[in-house]
């Protein structure tokens, strides 16, 4: 069983950034874990927002995030990163880690198998 722990979302303006970690423990060996960011907004669904393979090598980004959030893993602290600049209102939801079945990098919630609690991240106007 693998468990994800988010931290690091908060309130902030426009324009500000944070920087979201997702620890994980348990289940197999994190650094063969392909690993993800999703969000949702209330009354929206859940969408993917950055992917991250195991070794790192390989990334990818939903289109309106690219050039301004950053995802990367520290294998050896078996945690994932989303470093989130120019955040603008509608980047406002819940942000979720997950762990992700099999071995291609993909961006479909069904693929992952093991959610975190989530952490909400607020930007204002």
């Amino acid at each position: 069983q693998v468990q994800l722990v988010e931290s690091g979302g908060g309130l902030v303006q426009t324009g500000d950034s944070l920087r979201l970690s997702c620890a994980a423990s348990g289940g197999r060996t994190f650094s063969i874990t392909n690993m993800g960011w999703f969000r949702q907004a209330p009354g929206k669904e859940r969408e993917f927002v950055a992917g991250i393979s195991g070794s790192g090598g390989r990334t990818d980004y939903l289109s309106s995030v690219k050039g301004r959030f950053t995802i990367a893993r520290d294998n050896a602290k078996n945690t994932v990163y989303l470093q989130m600049n120019s955040l603008k209102p509608e980047d406002t939801a819940v942000y979720y880690c997950a762990s992700q079945r099999g071995i291609l990098l993909t961006t479909t919630p069904e693929s992952y198998a093991y959610w975190g609690q989530g952490t909400q991240v607020t930007v204002s106007s």
